[in-house]
């Protein structure tokens, strides 16, 4: 494991899955609030409350974010937040009450290990309880827990992904990032090796999705998403923090091939916690390369699962 995001002071991470479903929810805890912004770059998103981290709207702090699979079905787990947030007293204060603003996206999983269940509200508040500030979970866990890559011929023919973190350190400045990658594509590491891709039904060899896609045969499969959390200790406004998870994104591209495709619905969040001077250009390029770090984390930590092979499997 990674300290990734939770080197972040302030911020706790925390997952809960089930694996014989082949699905679960990571949950980011700010109890005392952070500035936030987001970014969605997919054309397939399944998300709430993002609307309110655009410039220009009331709110100017979240006390958490939930990512989580089951699809839309799994936007239920923010309401086990909310609830585990209120019973602690955090939230947006409208006197005398306390209104915790819970953002959330989702990604699909549910062809693998059974559609029927999904993460709900009591999985996301059981997430709260795991919470912590010790090194990110990685690998197969949390929303992670159904993530597949390098789904050209279809998700029986892909290969087990799952959650990874990753972190830059710049001065005093840290910039972490946390994802979850379930996307159409390959996962490449730094040096353009191909790490993960479609598995050919015939031989089993993994090939690269951009030589299928140029063969003269595009296919996309529907039921992907790339989530990603990005965070850093400087502090940022709710613009600044936009263009960081804009330029986020930038380190999806470096480490996953395609990506942001139609059926994609890759979202990324940003996070300010914390009172270090920083420029947002370098906070953006910190957060590139520890979102393209963490992606590659994603399957190299990855266990098979439902009958999904993981990369390690593979190579043996």
């Amino acid at each position: 494991m990674s300290g990734g995001l939770t080197e972040i002071p302030g911020i706790k991470v925390g997952v809960c899955h089930d694996r014989d479903a082949a699905t679960g929810v990571t949950v980011i805890l700010v109890e005392e609030g952070a500035g936030a912004g987001v970014e969605v770059r997919g054309s397939a998103p399944g998300t709430r409350e993002t609307d309110l981290l655009q410039p220009g709207r009331l709110v100017e702090e979240v006390q958490a974010l939930v990512l989580a699979g089951g699809s839309i079905y799994g936007l239920d787990a923010a309401s086990g937040v909310v609830r585990y947030l209120e019973e602690g007293g955090f939230g947006y204060s409208i006197s005398p009450l306390k209104i915790p603003i819970v953002p959330a996206a989702i990604l699909f999983d549910l062809f693998i290990g059974s559609s029927s269940v999904r993460p709900d509200a009591q999985m996301g508040y059981q997430a709260c309880l795991n919470a912590s500030s010790g090194p990110v979970p990685e690998g197969s866990v949390g929303a992670g827990t159904g993530a597949t890559v390098g789904k050209f011929y279809g998700p029986l023919q892909a290969v087990k992904s799952g959650q990874g973190s990753a972190s830059r350190h710049r001065g005093k400045v840290v910039t972490a990032a946390l994802v979850v990658v379930n996307a159409l594509g390959d996962v490449y590491d730094s040096s353009g090796l191909l790490l993960a891709g479609p598995r050919n039904p015939e031989t089993g060899v993994m090939e690269k999705t951009i030589d299928l896609f140029f063969g003269g045969n595009p296919q996309g499969f529907s039921g992907n998403t790339t989530l990603g959390v990005v965070a850093t200790n400087a502090k940022l406004s709710k613009e600044a923090l936009g263009k960081v998870a804009q330029m986020a994104h930038d380190g999806l591209a470096r480490s996953i091939w395609p990506v942001h495709t139609m059926w994609d619905g890759d979202t990324i969040f940003s996070l300010s916690a914390g009172e270090e001077e920083a420029d947002p250009n370098l906070v953006g390029i910190m957060a590139a390369e520890a979102l393209a770090e963490a992606s590659a984390r994603a399957v190299l930590k990855a266990q098979s699962l439902a009958g999904i092979p993981c990369r390690a499997e593979l190579l043996k």
